[in-house]
């Protein structure tokens, strides 16, 4: 066991070629030896694009939308990060998945080629979900306010910088969201908007419930919208990390689900850093049919 101390606030450590949480990276085999299960259903996102939002809706269509029954635990226990570590403060990713009972959700932000090679090998069923850069980097900025494992982020300018040169934990967006979008060409991934979801939670919910072999009426689809919306999760404690300790998670400095709105990067980027971002973002995605919108 090691105290929260020698934990947080740590420069982030290379695994790979890919910046990564100090504390993720101590004994990494237990990461590259994982061995999933055939019906695993892996969550997995660039990290502030919605992944708690995601993962609470999968357990909704896999629960036929009962709302107590997605009461039964946390999230962090239901759809455990793959790559948490034990560090004294919470149960590491892989030992709670050892004991969640299958269907498994696992919930990642690894990059393609830092994900275990049992999920390639049995074809696990993935759901990717991306988010628009500007309002990433946005919400990123806040959660290193709050969030304690990480380094401190600097100004927003500081932070805008480190980010555009994928300086950050889980590295550069640009090559996590094209990676990931090229590999829906091979294996079984839902790739899945944040924008889609926020302007239309029906569609999406109903691609996520076909993509897992479920039949949902319209009813259990509207419970699952409501019980899924950015103000009952906000308010429910079960999902908003507020059973994590202030020594990991200081809400005191950024709620940890804080707006949950597309377009919020327009209170935050000068007409200088957008300029600058915009150019970056043309020469990164040139060559990739993928398209963002940055406002609804």
């Amino acid at each position: 066991m090691v105290s929260s101390e020698e934990v947080v606030r740590k420069d982030l450590k290379m695994i790979h070629g890919h910046p990564m949480i100090h504390t993720f990276v101590f004994n990494w085999e237990r990461i590259e030896q994982f061995q999933c299960r055939p019906d695993d259903i892996v969550i997995t996102t660039y990290p502030k694009s919605g992944t708690t939002w995601l993962s609470e809706i999968v357990d909704m269509v896999l629960n036929d939308g009962d709302a107590e029954k997605c009461k039964r635990d946390v999230i962090t226990a239901k759809a455990p990060m793959l790559e948490m570590a034990d560090h004294g403060i919470r149960i590491s990713g892989v030992e709670q998945l050892k004991k969640n009972p299958s269907p498994r959700l696992v919930k990642t932000h690894l990059p393609i080629d830092l994900l275990p090679k049992s999920f390639w090998k049995n074809n696990s069923k993935m759901i990717y979900m991306a988010r628009n850069a500007k309002d990433v980097a946005v919400s990123y900025y806040h959660f290193h306010l709050m969030d304690r494992l990480l380094p401190l982020p600097g100004t927003w300018e500081e932070f805008l910088e480190k980010f555009m040169a994928g300086n950050v934990a889980y590295g550069s967006w640009f090559n996590h969201v094209k990676s990931w979008w090229k590999k829906t060409e091979e294996h079984p991934i839902l790739f899945l908007h944040y924008e889609d979801m926020k302007e239309n939670p029906k569609q999406e919910i109903k691609k996520i419930a076909t993509f897992l072999e479920k039949k949902l009426s319209n009813d259990i689809v509207d419970k699952i919208i409501h019980h899924t919306s950015f103000e009952t999760m906000k308010n429910n404690p079960m999902v908003n990390f507020t059973h994590m300790p202030s020594t990991v998670m200081d809400h005191s400095k950024s709620t940890f689900m804080r707006k949950g709105i597309a377009g919020d990067w327009k209170n935050y980027f000068t007409v200088a850093q957008n300029e600058k971002f915009d150019d970056l973002y043309e020469k990164q995605m040139s060559g990739s049919s993928l398209q963002f919108r940055t406002e609804l």
